[in-house]
């Protein structure tokens, strides 16, 4: 069996306002980037393993659509294994999302100045898993939708999901459970939640300017801004002691 104790520490709590938001998740994810890596190498391995697997190169496929100027998306789905490719591709990404709710796990021990292991990147498959791989499934559909229609919709969409993940570990919730809750907070403060969504989405994505190795570093600060958001509008939660009995 298992159990969680909590205990209170102390930590840095952020005002309600998208500049201190922004610059505590920085403060917060210098302590935890190297995990952040870590977690980023692990889903990149994936993604050579699973395209060695179904024989798709999208590498190959970018470099004959650069070169011929067709980037139509249809050649996608005439290319041998990428169907096999998307589904595997998908399946991985779900499996891997409680790595994210570990990257936010230990932020908050770093935030509660309390020791970070290494074990606790994947927490998040011990506590709370079904809850959590529902809702990713859920909130992946929603946000494939909003991008499937021209990209924009997804901008103004993912600021109602920034809560989720944070309150499917700290409070246990259920997937549903974590889902409305996000979603009412945020159209309370939706000015403040849009603008801090954009913010964290555009530094998570300037790791691409560096020919894309950069996102290694980069992507993860979006599970970084969700914590801080937590922490701003719900309070610094008590750290989560997880016992083996």
């Amino acid at each position: 069996m298992s159990e969680f104790n909590e205990f209170d520490q102390q930590g840095s709590v952020p005002n309600r306002e998208t500049g201190s938001i922004i610059s505590h998740a920085f403060e917060m994810y210098k302590g935890i980037f190297g995990y952040a890596i870590v977690a980023m190498i692990i889903y990149i391995a994936g993604g050579f393993i699973i395209q060695a697997v179904t024989g798709f190169n999208s590498a190959a496929i970018m470099e004959e659509m650069q070169s011929s100027g067709d980037y139509s998306n249809f050649r996608y789905w005439e290319t041998p294994g990428f169907s096999s490719y998307m589904t595997f591709s998908s399946l991985f990404l779900l499996l891997l999302t409680p790595l994210y709710v570990g990257l936010i796990y230990m932020v908050n021990k770093f935030n509660t100045k309390n020791p970070i292991e290494f074990s606790d990147l994947f927490i998040g498959y011990r506590q709370n898993l079904v809850n959590i791989l529902i809702y990713s499934f859920i909130s992946g559909i929603i946000s494939s939708i909003a991008m499937g229609l021209c990209f924009l919709p997804f901008l103004f969409v993912y600021p109602f999901l920034l809560l989720g993940y944070p309150i499917l570990l700290f409070e246990n919730a259920s997937a549903m459970d974590a889902l409305s809750r996000s979603f009412n907070i945020a159209k309370e403060n939706y000015g403040t939640f849009l603008v801090t969504s954009l913010l964290g989405l555009l530094i998570s994505g300037a790791g691409i300017i560096l020919c894309g190795i950069g996102l290694i570093v980069t992507a993860p600060f979006i599970m970084i801004v969700m914590y801080s958001t937590y922490c701003a509008y719900l309070g610094k939660p008590r750290q989560i002691m997880f016992k083996q009995q």
